[in-house]
């Protein structure tokens, strides 16, 4: 027994070691972007590039629409080329003269999920907007734009050579009479993660509303950590623009709103899937302040939301489960993490391809083990893959479905054959009976790895796939949180994040 103590104890400072140098090279990947200059390259403004990506699932194409001159850059001045690999596509920006890479940032389109669906792979084309920011260059750049393959390689999309100078970019005041107003302010916004809360769906009654839900969730963020530890570093705003109508469309119950932002409910044709495909009227708006990330709030009861890598996180604001939606969707939108669910309906296939390591920081596809993505957050002694009684359980649930199918199926023939209603309700009980005999032994499958809830392992079901993709641990805000927690792994994501935008 003593052995094993000093081996744990052993392993645990091995663990410990390997994340400070985890975090020393993280660090010094950004020391090493300070030699770029900011001001030798760029001016305190901002480049919005609106563009189109058009396609379906074999082919896509970039058009570029317009591009515009924001009259300040909130992003850093100091981590100017993105050390992360997350999001579907990247831009990055050389200057001409010198051919030297000068900016770079990832990202994700609704397009990049809209591939994956059945009408896409059908050759069904679409058209979505997408906006990218970058600080205005000095002098002439060639921007490119990159997309993954199928082996999630980047490979060129499209190119453009850009003039600072040309007389074609557009440089129009965004003042729009939209109230605008600060919630926290830290510092300034190019030393701080700056968050901007838009509006949609609330009527001109609905301001001081809209107000009251913006400090709301705001306080959801600050609730969890790392956002609690990090307060100081965030800066947030909330822009008002007043909807015609209240709520958002809800295609399927045959409900349409006139609203702001034109967000709707049945993206992709998953009902409870929020989004809006506005991106160029988003980035006008959100032109009014500093941004880094941007949070629509939509006034709903209705449970939904939607988050897409650097663009937006949206979500409902009166549903019971709005504050988790939310925490979720920001973790997508901000951090770049994953969906550690399984189980649920999606309208993707092969959303991550077979035999590919995901670029999220929160799942991996384990092709090798040994060098588990996470290696440094494993708990001491935790065998990968991790065993949790998955199959056990997800047996159970699948009975549970059948008898709960049958239960229904039951009753039906009882009603047919005009059985009273006490004896319906002895008919349901004994099925319920079933249910809670079955409940009893998920709880007690689950109990047997209880010591296993708060461990860095490997485990099995994640991003969308009940086998070959696996998460950190057992329960996470990308899964679900009897805590309402991030585990340790997205937590180490959001918080690099965080250092990044406000180093």
């Amino acid at each position: 027994m003593r052995y094993h103590k000093k081996f744990d104890l052993l392993t645990s400072r091995l663990a410990v070691l390997l994340g400070l140098i985890l975090i020393l090279n993280f660090s010094l990947v950004l020391q090493s972007q300070e030699r770029l200059k900011f001001e030798d390259y760029f001016l305190d403004k901002a480049m919005r590039i609106n563009f189109y990506l058009v396609g379906e699932a074999k082919e896509e194409e970039i058009i570029i629409d317009s591009i515009y001159q924001e009259d300040f850059w909130p992003g850093s001045q100091t981590n100017l080329t993105n050390p992360f690999n997350y999001g579907r596509y990247f831009i990055k920006v050389y200057e001409v003269a010198s051919n030297k890479l000068i900016y770079a940032t990832g990202f994700d389109c609704i397009f990049g999920e809209y591939k994956t669906t059945t009408p896409a792979i059908n050759g069904i084309k679409k058209v979505f907007q997408r906006a990218v920011h970058l600080p205005w260059p000095r002098r002439p750049v060639r921007v490119v734009f990159e997309a993954r393959d199928k082996q999630n390689l980047l490979r060129p999309l499209a190119t453009a050579t850009i003039d600072p100078e040309d007389y074609h970019h557009l440089k129009e005041s965004p003042q729009s009479g939209d109230y605008i107003f600060e919630v926290v302010k830290n510092g300034p916004p190019a030393e701080k993660v700056d968050l901007a809360f838009l509006a949609e769906g609330y009527t001109a009654e609905d301001k001081d509303k809209f107000v009251n839900d913006v400090k709301k969730f705001a306080s959801y963020l600050f609730e969890i950590e790392p956002y609690r530890s990090n307060q100081e570093k965030f800066n947030i705003y909330g822009i008002f623009r007043v909807s015609a109508e209240s709520g958002v469309d809800e295609p399927r119950q045959k409900g349409y709103k006139n609203t702001a932002l034109k967000a709707s409910f049945n993206a992709l044709d998953l009902d409870r899937y929020l989004l809006t495909e506005e991106g160029f009227l988003i980035r006008e708006i959100a032109a009014q302040v500093p941004y880094d990330s941007l949070v629509i709030l939509v006034n709903s009861k209705r449970y939904g939301g939607g988050g897409i890598y650097n663009d937006y996180c949206i979500t409902t604001v009166d549903h019971q489960a709005s504050k988790s939606v939310f925490l979720h969707e920001f973790g997508h939108s901000f951090a770049g993490l994953a969906d550690e669910y399984y189980t649920s309906d999606v309208s993707y296939n092969e959303f991550y391809p077979a035999g590919v390591e995901p670029v999220e920081p929160n799942i991996t596809a384990l092709l090798d083990p040994e060098n588990i993505k996470w290696k440094e957050l494993l708990s001491p002694g935790i065998k990968i893959p991790t065993e949790y009684g998955k199959e056990e359980v997800e047996k159970l649930q699948a009975e549970m479905r059948a008898n709960l199918q049958e239960m229904r199926k039951a009753i039906e023939e009882a009603k047919k054959k005009s059985l009273k209603e006490p004896e319906i309700k002895k008919l349901q009980a004994k099925f319920q009976e079933k249910n809670k005999a079955i409940q009893a032994k998920i709880q007690a499958v689950r109990a047997k790895y209880k010591d296993l809830e708060d461990k860095v392992g490997a485990f099995e079901g994640a991003g969308y796939s009940s086998k070959g993709l696996y998460r950190p641990q057992i329960y996470c805000i990308m899964i679900s949180s009897p805590k309402m927690e991030f585990c340790q792994v997205c937590q180490r994501a959001i918080q690099q994040m965080i250092d990044y935008f406000s180093r």
